[in-house]
């Protein structure tokens, strides 16, 4: 019973930060293909970089569970 197995690489669970954020401090180019909108709901990995940028926060939800990964809100 002391024989060792090899799991391969751990595999924790992959979390994503969901946060509000609002249209007027994005970059121009990305404010100009959102009109009409206040807030997009951002997605970012533990690192804090940017993931993606959705136009609810339902859809964040959505993308990071279609993509295997835990959502959870930032206030």
């Amino acid at each position: 019973m002391d024989t060792k197995y090899d799991f391969g690489p751990e595999r924790g669970e992959r979390i994503v930060y969901v946060r509000e954020v609002p249209v007027a401090e994005l970059p121009e180019e990305i404010r100009a293909q959102v009109a009409g909108l206040d807030t997009l709901y951002a997605l970012h990995d533990a690192g804090g970089e940017r993931l993606a940028l959705v136009k609810d926060r339902r859809l964040a939800f959505i993308l990071a569970r279609q993509n295997d990964m835990a959502p959870v809100s930032v206030h």
